[in-house]
């Protein structure tokens, strides 16, 4: 609870300043251009947390974002969909760019799935640390998205145009990405917070061994944390191929997996697992992507928003390093 209040009050300090650095720092444009930013990012912290809280990390995320844009780009816009190659290659003609929509989206879901059960399945059975696992994957993905395109740039171009207005638009003034995040973030408060499957994660992160002698499926639980992870990222991805309309293989994505990393750990996600709100993850996304808006409006250089954030993810871990051995003395 300390922690929570005292990344609460961070982040109000953090908006006063962003306030008091320029008149147009308060304007509804700031306003919703920001949220805009922490509703679609918020999707990607999300996802870390779930797979941190269980004491896990997964560094291909961005390289997943960038695979996933990638798939999501090329399904969309070819009206012929090739599958294998020479002799045992099927074409399948979607001329409707209605039916590729709804064909893309769930085949994108459906391989970040993929790609999840492929890194718990690892994790647990094959025991190869996830550390390990998610580095390798940040390698294949991201060859694999430059080997289906050759390297060449894809997106929507000026196709979809009523779903990128929706989601660029807002709903009812409130950025359509925040409205997205809200609802995601509720879905994920009950899995955490109520029910008996977010109890379970909580056990894994703060004890595997005493998880795993209480009777709580260990093996199960850590690749479900990496399937929701994963799937997020898809899901992330859809909406970042929709929101900057083009894919570059070789750069979509890149470091989007420290960003979200960090905003969770901002969040009061400790590493270690077993800790962290989903009141935490909104927190994170809000002081991650206000940080650099506030360093704009401040007039400090662009190429050291990175400084200011990796400063501030110190401090931020620093700070959950000595609440954790305070509570530690406390219990001696």
């Amino acid at each position: 609870m300390n922690k929570l209040l005292g990344i609460i009050v961070f982040l109000v300090v953090l908006y006063g300043a962003l306030l008091l650095s320029d008149p147009s720092a308060g304007s509804y444009r700031n306003h919703f251009n920001v949220g805009q930013r922490i509703g679609l990012y918020g999707v990607l912290t999300l996802a870390a947390a779930l797979v941190i809280v269980t004491g896990n990390i997964d560094l291909s995320m961005g390289s997943v974002v960038g695979l996933c844009a990638t798939i999501t780009g090329l399904m969309l816009m070819s009206p012929e969909w090739r599958i294998g190659s020479g002799a045992y290659s099927l074409t399948l003609a979607v001329p409707d760019p209605t039916v590729r929509l709804a064909l893309a989206i769930p085949t994108v879901l459906l391989l970040g799935m993929l790609i999840g059960l492929i890194h718990g399945l690892l994790v647990t059975y094959l025991r190869v640390q996830a550390f390990i696992v998610t580095l390798c994957g940040m390698f294949v993905y991201r060859g694999l998205a430059r080997w289906a395109t050759n390297d060449q740039n894809t997106g929507l171009s000026s196709a979809f145009p009523e779903e990128k207005k929706w989601l660029l638009d807002g709903i009812l003034g409130v950025p359509t990405h925040m409205v997205i995040l809200l609802v995601l973030l509720a879905a994920a408060g009950v899995f955490l917070h109520v029910s008996v499957f977010g109890r379970y994660f909580y056990a894994l992160g703060s004890n595997e061994r005493a998880a795993r002698f209480s009777g709580i499926s260990v093996n199960f639980y850590k690749i479900l944390a990496f399937v929701l992870c994963s799937t997020l990222t898809a899901f992330y991805a859809i909406l970042w191929t929709f929101t900057y309309n083009s894919v570059q293989p070789s750069g979509a994505g890149s470091m989007d997996e420290l960003y979200a990393i960090a905003g969770a750990v901002l969040g009061g996600f400790s590493l270690r697992g077993g800790d962290g709100t989903i009141l935490g993850v909104l927190i994170g996304a809000c002081i991650i992507h206000i940080l650099p808006n506030m360093t704009a409006m401040w007039g400090v250089s662009n190429t050291l928003e990175p400084v200011v954030i990796g400063l501030a993810l110190l401090v931020g871990a620093t700070v959950d390093e000595l609440l954790r051995r305070r509570r530690g003395t406390k219990k001696a």
